[in-house]
């Protein structure tokens, strides 16, 4: 119920002065476990899908927003929170292993997922190859994936940049991806490869952004 309330109040607030533009919603599940796997341009790209979905969102989040001090970590805590983030310390493969298995209870009850493949922003506007974290959770939770392409958010947020600035954001989502022909292969990683391609090939697709064919370090985008 807080996460619906958090949503409308922040929600109607953002769409009232940021009008974001919303192309495929028709495509979106309303029903049954969903991943959706977005292109990482902005901090602010984890909050534009889970307001612009009807449906709840769960996403991955960096621990420190959930540690911040006095009033601005405690709002940021309590926005993160009540919008269904779930907290995960990069570079710790114990806390990847939790945050990703609060994931796959998410798929279990049947919700809706959020997750960026790329694993951290992107430094240039380019698309960067898929972690296959994405195509495990995918077949562990036997769930469809919805390609989403977000555009404007690197200008909306600004890597360094604190408050957000005056500008449109575009949201695409694509045709809902079934990979039920490889449940029980999650442990393959030629199928977790290829699941993981076919999925970033939809996100380029809708998104138009240069293809990168390597990882994107995250200590080369600042957070």
């Amino acid at each position: 119920m807080f996460y619906m309330l958090t949503k409308r109040i922040v929600g109607s607030a953002a769409r009232a002065v940021y009008r974001p533009k919303v192309v495929g919603a028709e495509q979106v599940p309303t029903d049954g476990p969903v991943i959706f796997a977005v292109n990482h341009l902005s901090v602010a790209d984890s909050f534009i899908v889970p307001l612009v979905v009807p449906r709840p969102v769960a996403f991955l989040a960096k621990a420190e927003y959930f540690q911040g001090r006095g009033f601005k970590g405690g709002l940021t805590r309590t926005v993160f929170t009540s919008l269904g983030a779930i907290p995960v310390q990069r570079g710790r493969g114990r806390a990847a292993k939790e945050a990703l298995g609060a994931a796959e209870q998410v798929l279990a009850d049947g919700g809706a997922f959020g997750i960026h493949p790329e694993g951290t922003r992107s430094p240039d506007g380019r698309l960067y190859r898929g972690r296959t974290g994405v195509a495990r959770l995918a077949l562990s939770g036997k769930a469809k994936v919805v390609p989403v392409a977000l555009s404007g958010t690197d200008r909306l947020l600004p890597i360094g940049a604190k408050v957000p600035r005056l500008a449109r954001v575009t949201v695409r989502f694509g045709a809902a991806l079934d990979f039920e022909r490889y449940h029980g292969m999650e442990g393959s990683l030629p199928v977790l490869r290829s699941i993981t391609d076919e999925i970033m090939y939809a996100i380029s697709e809708l998104s138009e952004q240069e293809y990168v064919d390597r990882y994107q370090s995250p200590s080369s985008a600042a957070a």
